[in-house]
């Protein structure tokens, strides 16, 4: 069996007079896991870092340009058995702007935000939902840990 870490997972969420908000994507019909709500995800290219990854994939499958990143401390998992691989994916965290308009790609079929109970109650896995439940403690609740694991992207 082998152990693989080739694609990334970055949670996009953004501030309101009512508190974060996720950006979720429903998968298209004719994508693996159709209609599944998930955040943004997708493979590592040979000559990127996984944060470069999750930047680059941001914005291909939102439109979205964030304004800020970091690196969530937890790691997912997951086992193919058509691959007999398990896979670890680094977390991100990006902050856009409130007014900035998503545009999703053929990937997805929808779009929509929602509160942090919300997105958890769709995301298909509990490393997602835990992800969900670390930046939004980690942004309200103990911001001064967000300064040791920010990405500068200047």
């Amino acid at each position: 069996m082998k152990i693989i870490s080739n694609m990334i997972e970055a949670h996009i969420f953004r501030e309101t007079h009512d508190g974060l908000e996720f950006l979720l994507l429903r998968r298209s019909e004719t994508e693996i896991y159709p209609g599944l709500w998930q955040m943004v995800n997708g493979k590592i290219e040979e000559d990127e870092t996984a944060y470069q990854a999750a930047i680059r994939e941001i914005k291909e499958e939102t439109g979205l340009h964030p304004e800020k990143l970091w690196v969530v401390p937890n790691v997912n998992t997951f086992y193919s058995h058509e691959s007999n691989a398990i896979s670890l994916l680094p977390v991100f965290a990006a902050k856009v702007k409130g007014g900035e308009k998503v545009i999703i790609c053929e990937e997805h079929s929808d779009s929509c935000w929602y509160n942090p109970e919300e997105a958890k109650n769709l995301l298909a896995w509990e490393g997602q939902r835990h992800s969900v439940d670390l930046i939004s403690r980690y942004y309200t609740k103990d911001r001064i840990f967000w300064d040791y694991i920010e990405i500068n992207l200047l």
